[in-house]
């Protein structure tokens, strides 16, 4: 439950289109439910705006399905991240409006498409192979309330294709920026834009790349200093974080 459904529901005791105890019914599991093996916070719409986000991997079918029945009997959007088709087919057999994105493995539930940010943010990646994580991204965003546009395969290795974008990235409000190999392009980016960059380290690479370490340090080394870094193909936190920004 966000702030906007708790609004509508004190303004609806107040009305009496509500009574008191219909809207405790409703209010039952606040601030969290325990479901025996995961506490679900349903304030964490009230805090950051959105509803806990379910990260799949690890988690039995069982689980997931439990914790996203709860979460979409309390709001409007839920996000579960790194899933597989199998548990994909299981969550749109189970829930109707389920929509998969299997490149980077995410599942959402958006019911909700208000556009909450005050501007745009800018998804961008340095190659194909990074595609994943800026799918992640921009899903993530995008179900957080915001508009989002996506610019692909334009690493430093042709920086004449980032060049072609630049009147793009400087309209945006935020830019995440997915690169892998040595991590260079959010300096580019970051030397080029005015507000915040989120740089997302990926796991793209030859051998000496150590599965996205040499990325994370040469962005943690950035020059540019409206750059800030998250974990390696941390796509849904920057996302997550662009969103948060994006609302200030």
């Amino acid at each position: 439950m966000d702030e906007e459904q708790l609004r509508q529901l004190f303004e609806q005791v107040r009305g009496g289109a509500v009574d008191v105890d219909s809207a405790l019914h409703r209010l039952r599991h606040m601030p969290f439910e325990d479901l025996g093996f995961a506490k679900v916070d349903h304030h964490r719409a009230l805090r950051h705006g959105m509803p806990e986000v379910i990260f799949g991997k690890g988690k039995s079918p069982e689980q997931i399905l439990a914790i996203a029945e709860t979460l979409l009997e309390n709001s409007h959007n839920v996000l579960i991240t790194r899933v597989d088709a199998d548990m994909a087919a299981r969550v749109r057999e189970r829930f109707e409006g389920a929509e998969y994105f299997p490149l980077s493995g995410a599942i959402r539930f958006w019911r909700d498409k208000t556009v909450r940010g005050k501007g745009k943010i800018a998804v961008v990646c340095a190659g194909t192979s990074d595609l994943p994580v800026a799918e992640e991204a921009r899903v993530t965003a995008e179900v957080m309330g915001n508009q989002v546009e996506c610019t692909n395969d334009v690493g430093v290795a042709g920086i004449h294709r980032l060049m072609h974008h630049r009147e793009r990235l400087t309209s945006a409000r935020v830019v995440v920026v997915c690169a892998g190999m040595e991590g260079a392009l959010p300096s580019a980016v970051g030397g080029l834009v005015s507000c915040p960059v989120i740089a997302v380290p990926t796991s793209v690479g030859y051998g000496a790349s150590f599965h996205g370490l040499a990325a994370l340090l040469g962005m943690l080394n950035s020059c540019a200093s409206n750059v800030a870094v998250v974990n390696i193909d941390n796509g849904f936190g920057a996302g997550y974080v662009a969103s948060l920004i994006n609302r200030e």
